[in-house]
């Protein structure tokens, strides 16, 4: 495996990107600005779900809800999409929140005001808002895909808060020969790969334990606790969480590696 000396910048870094469509591109132009070499495989794919009676009766009482949550930037992205085709003026009266500062900017970016925790970007730091602290009575709504990490819903509803789930699509691993793959990791040789969420940690090793013998000695840039844990778990030597999972939090983390 290649080793790099640790700069002041990016240049000649070596960086495979995981995340999914659009904003692994998007991460990528921020990387390269900073001298990085980057690759793009996405590891997740997001198909949208069919329209259903459930989903429309949702979104025509948006208006009737206290709080609306994105999950993530693609269910923001998706939400604010099916949302247009009904509102064409947003409703009043309505918290809106983003888990992660990309999620809250595609939100914003629609024109909603949003609220954000001060000093971290995952499920467990907008639990704790005081705005979500006490929700007994009150209407929320989560915008997300299917699956995924059940915790907001769970402690709002154990808080008393009515809970409604909108899925919006569903995520699924893309099907890539192994030649695609042998190209990403051995040929590419990345000295770091940013996996943001435990799925895609899994389709990683589902797709890379037998392509690529150096996998588990690479750097691994990945979002929470939980899921640097199951990395290390599985034998993952080189696990990092950045400060902020922001484009920049991003480029703080990979100018830190050895």
């Amino acid at each position: 495996m290649a080793t790099r000396s640790n700069n002041a910048s990016l240049s000649g870094l070596r960086v495979l990107i995981c995340r999914p469509q659009p904003d692994a591109d998007l991460l990528a132009d921020h990387l390269k600005g900073e001298g990085a070499q980057t690759r793009v495989l996405p590891l997740l794919e997001r198909r949208s779900l069919p329209d259903t009676p459930q989903r429309r009766t949702m979104m025509l009482a948006l208006d009737e809800y206290r709080h609306v949550i994105a999950v993530s930037p693609g269910a923001a992205r998706a939400f604010v999409e099916y949302a247009e085709d009904w509102w064409p003026q947003w409703p009043i009266g309505l918290n809106w929140y983003g888990v992660g500062s990309g999620t809250a900017d595609i939100l914003r970016e629609a024109g909603l005001t949003v609220t954000v925790p001060p000093d971290g970007f995952t499920s467990e730091h907008l639990l704790a808002l005081p705005s979500l602290a006490k929700p007994a009575g009150e209407r929320i709504l989560i915008a997300k895909g299917v699956g995924g990490r059940e915790l907001l819903g769970q402690t709002l509803q154990q808080r008393q808060a009515r809970v409604d789930k909108m899925e919006l699509y569903a995520r699924v691993c893309p099907d890539y020969p192994t030649k695609t793959i042998d190209s990403a990791l051995t040929a590419f040789d990345p000295h770091a790969i940013i996996v943001l969420s435990g799925e895609t940690l899994n389709n990683l090793i589902a797709l890379g334990e037998n392509t690529d013998h150096n996998l588990k000695l690479r750097n691994l840039l990945v979002p929470v606790a939980h899921v640097a844990e199951t990395a290390r778990a599985v034998g993952f030597e080189r696990v990092h969480i950045p400060q902020r999972l922001t484009p920049e939090g991003l480029i703080d983390c990979l100018m830190q590696l050895n």
